[in-house]
C-alpha cells in the first residue's frame, strides 16, 4: 500500500504540474513572451503561496517544458519568434514557411522538443550527482563563485565586454538601493528578482510616454498574417514523436540534447546556435537539412532549459547558470520560503528538500504532464490555436495581467519602496538589455554579486 505522504506528494505534483503545463502552453502561443518575464514571476507567485516543494518543482518545469513546445507555433506558422529561445529557429522556420510546409515544421520541431525533454532528465540528474561531492566546497566558496560566473555569463552574453563593464555600476546601484530601503527598515529580495525579470517590458511601457519612441510604435494598418491549410499525417490524437522524425532527425536531437544536457553555464540561445549550426553542417539534402536541424534546435532549447535548472539545483542549491539566475530563480532564492545565504555558507531551498531520486522522479513526471498536454495540442489544433491568439487575444491585456501582479507582489513586500526599487531595477536593466546586450541572466548574477560577493569583500578588508 502506498504510504499517504507520498500519495499526498504526487497529488500534488500532478495537479501543479498539470496546472503549469496548462498554463505555460497558453503562454507559448501569444508570440514575444520571454521566459523570465513568464516563468519567474509565476512561479514565485506559487511559491509565496504555500505550495509544497514537489510542486513548486513540477510546476517550473512542466511549465517551461510546455512553453518551450508551444513557442514553435508562432515561430513556425505565424513567422514571429515565440520567445526568447525560438529566435534562433526564425531562419529555417522561415524558409519552410515560404515553402509552404510551416506544418511540417511545427511537427519537427514539437517532437525533437519531446525527445530530447524524456532524455535530458536523467540526464542532468546523472551528471548533478557527479558534481554534487563538490557541491559543500562551492557553497563555502560562493561569494568568490559568484563573482567569476557572472564575468563568464556576462562575456559569452550578447554584450561580451560591454556587459562585463556594466556589471560594475548595475552592482552599485544594487548596493545603493539596499542602502536605502535598510534606511527605512525595509529589507527587500523578491522585488529586485521582479525588476529585472520585466525589465524591457518596464522600458517599452516607459518609452510609450516618450513622443518619439510612441510615433515608432505606432501602426496604419492591422497586421496581416498567412496561415497555410492544416494537414493532419498520423492516425488517433496522440502522434508518436519517433514516427514524426526520422531516424537521422532523431539521432541528431537525441545528440544535440545530449551535449546540451552536460552543460550547464553557457547561455541557452548560444548553444541552440552552436548546436543547430552542427546539425546543418552534417545533413546534405537542403529540405532534410531543414526539417532535421529544427528538430535539433528545439530539442536544444528545451534540453539546455532543464539541465541549466536541474543541474546547480540539485549539485550545489546555488543559481549558478542563466536559466538558474534568471527564470529559475525562484526555486533557489524566494524569501522567506527560499533561501541563499552564501558567506554563512547555507542554502535553503528545493536543493535540500528533495532527494535526488525525488528530482529525477518528479522531473521525469513534469515531462510527462506537459507532453500529455502540450504535445498533442500542438499537433493537431496549432493552427486553429493561431487564428485564435492572432485575431482575439489582446496583448494589451496580458501586459496588463503581469504589471498587476507584479505591484500586488511588490507592495506586498515592501509597499512603496518595492514598487519604486521594481521601477528603478527594471527600467536601468532594460535600457542595458536593450543598448548592449545586458541580459536578465548577466543582471541576476549582478544582484547575487552585490548580496554576496561584495559583504565578503568587505570582510575580508575590513
Amino acid at each position: 500500500m502506498m504510504d499517504a505522504a507520498l500519495l499526498n506528494d504526487l497529488m500534488v505534483a500532478t495537479g501543479m504540474g498539470l496546472l503549469g503545463a496548462a498554463v505555460f502552453a497558453a503562454i507559448g502561443l501569444i508570440s514575444g513572451t520571454d521566459e523570465t518575464t513568464t516563468l519567474a514571476p509565476l512561479t514565485l507567485l506559487v511559491v509565496l503561496l504555500g505550495v509544497p516543494p514537489v510542486g513548486v518543482f513540477t510546476f517550473f518545469l512542466a511549465g517551461a517544458v510546455a512553453k518551450h513546445m508551444t513557442h514553435a507555433i508562432p515561430t513556425a506558422l505565424l513567422g514571429i519568434p515565440g520567445d526568447t529561445l525560438a529566435t534562433p529557429l526564425m531562419r529555417e522556420a522561415n524558409i519552410m514557411r515560404n515553402l509552404g510546409v510551416p506544418h511540417i515544421a511545427l511537427r519537427k520541431m514539437v517532437s525533437g522538443a519531446v525527445v530530447a525533454a524524456f532524455v535530458s532528465v536523467p540526464l542532468a540528474v546523472l551528471f548533478a550527482v557527479i558534481l554534487a561531492p563538490f557541491g559543500p566546497v562551492i557553497v563555502k566558496a560562493a561569494p568568490w563563485i559568484f563573482v567569476v560566473a557572472a564575468v563568464l555569463i556576462a562575456y559569452f552574453s550578447a554584450g561580451r565586454w560591454a556587459a562585463v563593464a556594466a556589471l560594475v555600476p548595475f552592482v552599485l546601484l544594487i548596493i545603493a538601493l539596499q542602502a536605502l530601503t535598510a534606511a527605512h527598515n525595509v529589507k527587500l529580495t523578491v522585488s529586485y528578482f521582479l525588476g529585472i525579470a520585466i525589465g524591457p517590458l518596464i522600458v517599452d511601457l516607459v518609452s510609450s510616454l516618450a513622443p518619439g519612441e510612441r510615433k515608432k510604435q505606432e501602426r496604419d494598418t492591422v497586421r496581416t498574417f498567412q496561415l497555410a491549410p492544416d494537414a493532419k499525417g498520423w492516425a488517433g490524437y496522440f502522434p508518436n514523436p519517433l514516427k514524426v522524425l526520422d531516424r537521422v532527425q532523431v539521432k541528431w536531437t537525441l545528440a544535440t540534447a545530449g551535449i546540451s544536457s552536460a552543460t550547464f553555464v553557457f547561455s541557452p540561445v548560444a548553444m541552440t546556435v552552436v548546436l543547430g549550426e552542427l546539425v546543418s553542417s552534417r545533413v546534405k539534402h537542403a529540405y532534410h537539412r531543414l526539417t532535421t536541424t529544427l528538430a535539433a534546435k528545439n530539442g536544444v532549447t528545451e534540453a539546455t532549459y532543464i539541465a541549466e535548472a536541474l543541474i546547480p539545483l540539485i549539485a550545489f542549491g546555488l543559481p549558478l547558470s542563466p536559466v538558474a539566475a534568471g527564470p529559475a530563480a525562484p526555486l533557489f532564492n524566494a524569501p522567506p520560503r527560499f533561501t541563499v545565504d552564501g558567506p554563512n555558507g547555507t542554502v535553503n531551498n528545493l536543493h535540500n528538500m528533495l532527494s535526488h531520486w525525488e528530482f529525477l522522479g518528479y522531473g521525469l513526471l513534469a515531462v510527462l504532464l506537459a507532453t500529455i498536454v502540450a504535445y498533442p495540442f500542438a499537433m493537431t489544433y496549432a493552427r486553429r490555436a493561431a487564428l485564435f491568439v492572432s485575431r482575439k487575444v489582446s496583448h494589451e491585456a496580458i501586459i496588463a495581467t503581469f504589471v498587476g501582479l507584479i505591484m500586488v507582489i511588490s507592495i506586498w513586500e515592501g509597499q512603496l519602496l518595492g514598487l519604486l526599487v521594481i521601477l528603478t531595477v527594471g527600467l536601468v536593466g532594460g535600457m542595458l538589455s536593450r543598448a548592449i546586450g545586458f541580459n536578465s541572466g548577466v543582471q541576476f548574477m549582478g544582484y547575487y554579486t552585490a548580496v554576496l560577493t561584495v559583504p565578503a569583500i568587505l570582510k575580508l578588508f575590513g
